[in-house]
């Protein structure tokens, strides 16, 4: 007997709100459920005194690739906000990413040649064939001066443990430009949505059934019965009841504050590095689009550890993790019915420009 959806799309953030979207152009009758109280996972946007606030954390959409550029201006025009954040440390602040301009305001080199001639004789002294550790290999790839303004504080603040015991493949590299470009990304295009990134989902998702405040795991069999497929975008380890163990995570705790002024730091982003400083960043998000409110909103960006409960943000991709999901993952093919895809049901960390390259790819196949 026919079911009453082909599909029924678990969380409507990017993942569900471009498949239900390319579904439906498919032909197929699509349900969205969300246990939030509204859509758009973690772009969601809070209008607060006319401004439009990224309420789980920065989201700056970049790419290269054109046609990914075009799929997402269908929905809404992107402006053109360049991601210039800064750098506060010991008291001074700093150019990101790593760039002349930085050098300069740390040690006063005024050329490329300077520049890489302090680099290359700073690493000398830590040179580790095999670093064991995130210190280890942030010294042998920048030297200590680099690593103790603005890398060992902020990590260990992020990650919530000594940058002695966090595995050396968490910082694989560290891009270093000796251009004065405070662009922080490369990518060709790169912008923000005009209006906010609600207006994106919202044309994602116009004209597919959507239900929010619903928790898919309350009633799961009945959301398997009402459809042919199920797509889950939640975390692959909740799904199969953590029967296997629990995947580690980093949270965040987001604490936003209205002040009675134009402009709080004139910029979208500023880092904290220091640990006398809980939180990681200050974002202003006027600044994202050009805002002339005559109020401002600001969020200070407090790290802490993953719990039932806490949002899940950044999977802790160390080798016991890995291996967990390794396992929960030969599961997961098993479920035939089931399309699995995300950054929680993937543990993998992804920019949003590869969530929509993800969701196409599996729509493609999908739908061939």
């Amino acid at each position: 007997m026919k079911k009453e959806y082909d599909y029924v799309i678990v969380g409507s953030g990017l993942f569900g709100s471009v498949f239900a979207h390319e579904a439906k152009k498919a032909g197929k009758k699509c349900l969205v459920i969300d246990k939030r109280n509204h859509v758009g996972g973690n772009i969601y946007c809070e209008n607060i005194e006319g401004i439009n606030v990224h309420k789980y954390g920065a989201h700056i959409f970049h790419t290269n690739d054109k046609t990914l550029w075009n799929y997402v201006n269908q929905f809404v025009e992107f402006n053109n906000f360049t991601n210039s954040p800064l750098s506060l440390s010991k008291g001074k602040l700093y150019n990101l990413p790593f760039n002349m301009n930085t050098f300069y305001q740390l040690w006063g080199t005024k050329t490329p040649k300077e520049a890489k001639a302090k680099i290359e004789e700073q690493i000398s002294r830590y040179v580790v064939e095999k670093p064991q550790n995130l210190e280890e290999q942030a010294l042998s790839l920048v030297g200590k001066d680099i690593y103790d303004n603005f890398i060992k504080e902020y990590t260990e603040k992020q990650w919530g443990r000594k940058a002695t015991e966090l595995p050396s493949f968490i910082i694989k590299r560290i891009p270093i430009r000796f251009t004065f470009d405070n662009n922080y990304f490369n990518d060709t295009y790169q912008g923000i949505p005009i209006g906010g990134y609600n207006k994106l989902i919202e044309g994602l998702l116009d004209g597919i059934e959507v239900l929010t405040n619903i928790d898919y795991f309350t009633d799961r069999q009945k959301f398997n019965q009402l459809s042919e497929k199920i797509v889950y975008s939640g975390k692959i380890d909740e799904y199969f009841d953590y029967k296997l163990g629990v995947l580690e995570y980093r949270s965040l705790l987001f604490e936003n504050e209205i002040l009675e002024i134009e402009n709080f730091q004139g910029n979208a982003v500023v880092n904290y590095n220091d640990s006398v400083y809980d939180f990681t960043r200050i974002i202003e998000h006027k600044h994202f689009e050009f805002g002339k409110q005559k109020k401002t909103v600001i969020t200070k960006e407090y790290p802490q550890e993953w719990g039932h409960g806490k949002e899940a943000f950044y999977p802790i991709n160390d080798l016991k993790n890995q291996s967990l999901f390794n396992e929960y993952k030969k599961l997961a093919l098993k479920e035939k019915n089931v399309i699995f895809g995300g950054r929680l049901a993937e543990y993998k960390y992804y920019d949003m420009h590869q969530v929509i390259a993800l969701a196409l790819t599996k729509t493609k196949k999908e739908f061939k």
